[in-house]
């Protein structure tokens, strides 16, 4: 495994209290912090409460952290070093929005094995860091990247395992507009941390955007 978590740490301990990069009640409404019923050990750290219907409740404030986190690291990158692997339908649309306004490389669906490993295919690809809307259906992006040795950055629910990932950004990574509020965050800054666009106003695209059918 790359060795980068080092870095995210530096990050993060570089960071200053600072305003969520959205208000808070567009956090609820998307149910980004709402997870499943079933938690493993490595998400308990993000856990804020279990309600009385057995759902495990992601910390706002956490997720608000680590999509920060994930912004400026994606920020070091130029769009063609990146790729994001979604096997699960309710990411295609914002994955595919956002590869529209950024030009970061997407996969959605099936991933197609061996792309990052083979050079004998015909859609061989480079890339240097890798983005997982769910480790588990995309554990063979995941395994992948691991052999190349490039950084892998998953979205992780309450009972995702997160072996082999160098940053986990917990939230719902099932709901549509859970998803869609990410990449919307992740569209918008990104776009902006590179040039692509001057100021926050100058991005033409809404939330409903990403997140509405």
């Amino acid at each position: 495994m790359v060795e980068v978590s080092h870095n995210f740490r530096m990050e993060k301990n570089k960071m200053t209290e600072q305003e969520l990069l959205i208000a808070n009640d567009e956090y609820l409404k998307a149910g980004i912090h709402i997870g499943t019923k079933f938690k493993t050990k490595h998400m308990d750290n993000f856990i804020y409460k279990t309600r009385p219907d057995g759902l495990s409740v992601l910390n706002i404030q956490q997720i608000d952290e680590r999509i920060k986190l994930l912004i400026n690291f994606f920020s070091n990158y130029n769009p063609e070093d990146i790729i994001i692997i979604c096997r699960r339908e309710n990411g295609w649309k914002p994955i595919k929005l956002l590869n529209k306004i950024t030009g970061i490389r997407c996969f959605v669906g099936r991933y197609p094995p061996g792309i990052l490993t083979n050079i004998k295919l015909d859609n061989y690809t480079e890339a240097k860091a890798l983005l997982v809307v769910d480790p588990w259906p995309d554990k063979n992006a995941v395994g992948d990247a691991l052999k190349i040795g490039i950084p892998v950055i998953g979205l992780c629910d309450t009972n995702n395992q997160v072996n082999n990932l160098d940053l986990v950004v917990p939230c719902n990574n099932k709901g549509k507009k859970s998803i869609g509020l990410l990449f919307y965050l992740l569209a918008k800054h990104y776009a902006l941390k590179k040039g692509l666009i001057k100021k926050e106003e100058d991005f033409k695209h809404t939330l409903g955007d990403f997140t509405e059918d």
